[in-house]
């Protein structure tokens, strides 16, 4: 019986169009990637992640510290996601991705407990890790 194996699924969105087709000949030969997509608007961006639900995104920075707020908003609403940002004039890039760590806590079964729990804020203090 053959394994399968699982190809990382990329979308390769804006920049300029030369890191796009550099980034694309990389990948090209990469039995296990899979380009599923490049976007060129960054109007279109949202949707397409949205319909293609890609493993990474692939996108170009102008500065590594201008777009972590727009990764850090996109690696919250999809976060199977990882983000791949590149900047190409400064020869520098930028991996984001996010960790789910759930905690559970004790909790005294009455109504000030339950008033308790939804009223205190999230803490690492005595929880207990699953």
């Amino acid at each position: 019986m053959d394994i399968v194996e699982r190809r990382v699924r990329v979308l390769v969105a804006n920049g300029p169009r030369l890191m796009r087709e550099l980034v694309l000949a990389v990948l090209a030969d990469q039995h296990d990637i899979e380009v599923i997509g490049e976007i060129q608007n960054e109007n279109e961006l949202a949707m397409a992640i949205e319909e293609a639900r890609p493993d990474v995104l692939i996108l170009a920075l102008d500065d590594t510290d201008k777009r972590a707020t727009q990764c850090g908003f996109l690696v919250g609403r999809y976060p199977q996601m990882k983000i791949l940002a590149l900047a190409p004039e400064k020869n520098r890039g930028v991996f984001y991705w996010a960790v789910v760590d759930v905690r559970t806590k004790a909790l005294e079964s009455s109504e000030a407990g339950i008033l308790s729990a939804l009223r205190e804020p999230p803490s690492l203090v005595n929880t207990f890790h699953h």
